[in-house]
């Protein structure tokens, strides 16, 4: 069969849109997803460290994206790009650009989910967004997608494409039945008629439909990606933005890609469920992806507990940073204790905390800030805990080492 006659353009070709039963390991799994959410959000106490913690999420949410897309991008060069310091090296660049374009995107889908909590997160006005606002932090250079032949086609952010295409073994719908597949999607997914039990596994399985759509030229993993977020958001299973589905599909890589290409399988029998796709596929892709959430959540539980976390910092600053002197150290550490479990404080009370007169807690609190181990708003601003690239490692170890895949 040629790929013009197996390309899809029944919106029935898409079902089963949910796995046929929902019970056992994934019922499971949503409800510890569930629990372990709000963990998470309890395992730090203070909103302005929540802050910061989620901003560095956001970095790393970037690293892990790009690395599944075949990209990668160290964490010390997404901190530049986001300062606008880019690399002289044209790859390199391109890469730091949509590390910013990915954190950027981020940030605006959070900005509107907060603004519009009502956001219909699976409808394709919200799909074409997210498009759109990715590619406007990119070069109209790299507006443009290149088919396996070798044929480069022009890419219109957040406008469906207008010619079919192959991925991989899949021919995804025909381009002038993508609309209809995608109001399809969203009226499904977004249906009261899901009972709340089952809402984690739509999020799965919708992550699947939107990649087997396609409806992209190009920037489909990475919409879809952040379509799921925006959907763990809504259900506030986000942690307030404290873990990250990218990390968990990047370090299954292979695994990832294998279910989404298993679930893109037609049936294959009449135990395989009643609709064209698989449904014992699809269920198999929803209890890894669920997985997948659980093994970040716990994981990041266990890397932000406060405590933990305050043991961390005071091990860097005594046995790393040996270039500072012994007293400074301990005045140092005792000032980001403060501050990791206070969240901020006014810099008048820097004395007081350190038990230091006016001017060796102001010597204290300049050090803190040219060391960019706390940050201000302003001048004499409050202080805050910072957590610059050069502590990452330190202070929150495995988040964007702990990668045991090939992505070359």
């Amino acid at each position: 069969m040629s790929n013009l006659e197996a390309v899809y353009r029944s919106i029935s070709s898409m079902e089963p849109l949910m796995p046929g039963t929902v019970g056992g390991r994934i019922s499971d799994l949503s409800v510890e997803i569930f629990k372990k959410s709000g963990e998470l959000r309890a395992s730090l106490p203070s909103v302005v460290v929540r802050g910061q913690v989620a901003k560095l999420v956001r970095e790393m949410n970037s690293y892990y994206s790009n690395l599944i897309e075949g990209h990668k991008t160290l964490p010390r060069d997404i901190e530049r790009a986001l300062r606008e310091d880019f690399s002289d090296d044209e790859d390199d660049q391109r890469n730091q650009r949509l590390s910013v374009a990915h954190v950027r995107t981020e940030e605006a889908m959070g900005a509107l989910l907060s603004r519009n909590p009502g956001t219909d997160v699976y409808g394709v006005e919200f799909i074409c967004w997210l498009h759109r606002e990715f590619y406007s932090h990119i070069s109209e250079e790299d507006w443009f997608t290149t088919s396996h032949q070798g044929v480069r086609h022009p890419l219109e952010p957040g406008v469906i494409r207008d010619n079919n295409v192959d991925v991989g073994r899949h021919t995804p719908p025909d381009h002038l039945s993508v609309g209809d597949f995608l109001q399809r999607y969203g009226s499904f997914y977004s249906s009261t008629a899901i009972p709340a039990t089952e809402r984690l596994v739509a999020v799965a399985a919708a992550h699947h439909r939107l990649a087997w759509i396609h409806p992209f030229g190009d920037g489909n993993g990475r919409v879809a990606r952040l379509q799921s977020q925006a959907a763990m958001i809504q259900a506030g299973l986000d942690g307030e933005g404290l873990w990250t589905l990218s990390r968990g599909l990047a370090r299954a890589r292979q695994a990832y890609f294998a279910g989404l290409q298993a679930a893109d399988r037609k049936r294959e029998s009449d135990l395989d469920g009643r609709g064209n796709l698989s449904d014992k596929a699809l269920s198999g892709f929803c209890q890894f992806f669920l997985g997948q959430t659980l093994d970040q959540l716990e994981f990041m539980i266990g890397l932000i507990s406060p405590f933990s976390l305050v043991d961390r910092i005071e091990a860097y600053l005594r046995f790393t940073r040996g270039d500072l002197d012994a007293k400074l150290r301990e005045h140092m550490v005792r000032l980001l204790k403060a501050l990791c479990l206070e969240g901020e404080i006014p810099r008048g009370a820097v004395s007081e905390i350190l038990g230091l007169k006016g001017t060796a807690a102001r010597d204290v609190t300049r050090k803190a800030l040219e060391e960019e181990l706390v940050g201000s708003p302003s001048p004499k601003g409050v202080l805050r805990i910072a957590f610059p690239n050069k502590v990452v490692e330190f202070y929150f170890p495995q988040l964007f080492t702990d990668l045991p895949v090939d992505v070359g």
